[in-house]
Order: C-alpha cells, then sequence, then structure tokens
C-alpha cells in the first residue's frame, strides 16, 4: 500500500516503518520522520537517506527514489555519489 500525506501527517512518536513502494519507507521515531530507501549494490544491502520529513515531502522523496533508481541502473551507487557531492560542495566552499 503506497503511503498519503494524511498518514504521514498523522503517524506520531509510534516507532514503525511505513512502506511506500521500491525499497523506500519512512520511518517514524520520537525524534522525528525520515524518508530512506533499502537497496543492494555489489551484493550488498545498503540504506539511503532521502530527507527528513516535512522538509522533504512525499512526491519529493518519491522523485528522489525514482533518481536513485535510475543511478542503479546505470551500474552507479547512489550512497556513494551522494558522500562525492557532499565532499565537493565542502571543498568548493573552503
Amino acid at each position: 500500500m503506497a503511503l498519503n500525506d494524511t498518514f504521514i501527517r498523522n503517524s506520531t512518536k509510534d516507532s514503525g516503518k511505513y512502506a511506500d513502494g521500491d525499497g523506500m519507507y519512512l520511518l517514524v521515531t520520537v525524534s522525528g520522520k525520515y524518508w530512506r530507501m533499502d537497496y543492494r549494490f555489489a551484493n550488498k544491502r545498503k540504506t539511503l537517506a532521502l530527507g527528513v520529513y516535512p522538509a522533504i515531502t512525499l512526491a519529493d522523496a518519491r522523485q528522489r527514489r525514482d533518481a536513485a533508481r535510475k543511478q542503479l541502473a546505470h551500474g552507479v551507487d547512489p550512497g556513494a555519489a551522494k558522500q562525492e557531492a557532499k565532499q565537493a560542495q565542502v571543498k568548493t566552499v573552503q
């Protein structure tokens, strides 16, 4: 069952994982609501952080998930690509 915005807004402090599809889920903890995506790369299970709700809406999280799946289809690890982008951004600021 795909998530909807009403369900996400009403889910409070009860810890749990709520699946949306294609490996993406909403992780609800006492400290907040986090978008995550599980995937496999090089025969290893990995988790990619997509953002924090409500800063990242359901539609935004799905777009990020689709972009990560495109990277996987092209043989690129989305987690490693995200880390490299962060490092490049830090280098340009310094």
